[in-house]
């Protein structure tokens, strides 16, 4: 049996305690007061324990987001024996990814890696690179809200899922996140914002509006759970698969952080919005027409999933339209199929089975 929640718990109790109220007149007033003050405290004690915990969100959650960055930073402006050591010692996987998967300069116990990190970031555009994130992000705490109310939500959900350690790291412009062992770290200076002056010199205007602050908290939720229920790998993956994983890890991520919209969660704007509604429906006959979605050419699906313009279906398409598409027909089987728990459809990888039993309505 399904444990009551509060709001449920106050109705019974309130339907019970009516009944007692039909007893005989026969009752003391003694009685009748100590049924009313138990009324009171019930509503009381209930409706304010209601409106403090948020619906669905797990309170013990607590993630901090440690930051990883000011020991590169004082290691490589500094030289500092003491920040090195303490970037070995305290944050042993950080380190070795960052030295062999980010920056590739080469094994961690290799004994010139610190002196090869310290010549990397001798770099003086590396330097303000550097400089430029721990000024701009002196503050995180902003981050640490979102992170936990996320996963307040998905632990309720997913009560197994581990909740990882959180860093903040410098990449140099590489990945914008890692994932490791129970280890999530993003890297500040992907994260600078649209207009940030060095990325006009790197990156197209359509790539550097996906590196802006609010983009850090999606993306870290997306790898991490990517790397949680990765996509089934093998002979024969088709499109519609790659789709519909992707669209049910977008579709829980705009759940958990409460989007008003898969659109808003992939960072489009108001006039890719408008595309996305007023070409669903010829969008989806697209793709049937050319029996794209049992295609398994990795050109055609990264066509659907590049986060840069491709001219697919007009050449207005948003970025990574096969995502939003993925999303749009979880969405339809879940609507279809509420007795579906997200656990199950977080485990489920029978996306052609699944497509069959959804009744699309686009």
């Amino acid at each position: 049996m399904e444990k009551l929640s509060d709001i449920q718990f106050l109705f019974v109790s309130l339907f019970r305690t009516k009944s007692v109220f039909h007893r005989p007149d026969s009752f003391s007033r003694l009685s009748m007061r100590k049924i009313i003050a138990f009324i009171l405290w019930v509503c009381v004690f209930t409706s304010c324990d209601w409106r403090m915990k948020p619906a669905e969100r797990n309170k013990e959650i607590s993630v901090k987001v440690e930051r990883y960055d000011r020991l590169q930073f004082e290691y490589v402006t500094m030289n500092s024996v003491f920040a090195w050591q303490k970037m070995n010692t305290e944050y042993p996987q950080a380190t070795k990814l960052l030295m062999e998967d980010v920056l590739n300069l080469g094994e961690v116990s290799d004994a010139r890696i610190a002196d090869k990190l310290l010549s990397y970031f001798s770099d003086t555009t590396l330097l303000r690179l550097m400089n430029d994130a721990e000024h701009k992000y002196q503050d995180v705490e902003w981050i640490e809200k979102r992170l936990n109310k996320g996963f307040g939500y998905l632990k309720s959900k997913l009560p197994d899922l581990v909740v990882p350690r959180f860093y903040a790291q410098v990449s140099a412009l590489n990945q914008s996140v890692v994932v490791g062992d129970s280890l999530v770290g993003f890297s500040l200076d992907k994260y600078m914002g649209a207009d940030y002056p060095l990325y006009k010199k790197y990156y197209y205007e359509e790539q550097s509006r996906l590196m802006d602050p609010e983009r850090i908290v999606p993306d870290c939720f997306l790898f991490y759970l990517i790397s949680q229920y990765p996509m089934p790998f093998g002979p024969g993956r088709t499109l519609l698969d790659v789709l519909m994983h992707r669209g049910k890890i977008n579709w829980l991520i705009t759940k958990a952080l409460e989007y008003d919209s898969v659109e808003d969660e992939l960072g489009y704007d108001a006039d890719e919005k408008k595309w996305c509604k007023k070409n669903k429906s010829a969008l989806w006959k697209f793709m049937l027409d050319r029996n794209h979605l049992n295609a398994t050419d990795p050109m055609v699906i990264r066509s659907y999933l590049s986060n840069t313009y491709v001219p697919l279906f007009d050449k207005e398409v948003p970025f990574g339209v096969g995502t939003w598409m993925g999303y749009q027909l979880i969405a339809e089987y879940m609507r279809t199929h509420k007795d579906v728990t997200i656990q199950q459809l977080m485990e489920r990888t029978d996306y052609w089975e699944m497509l069959l039993n959804t009744s699309v309505t686009f």
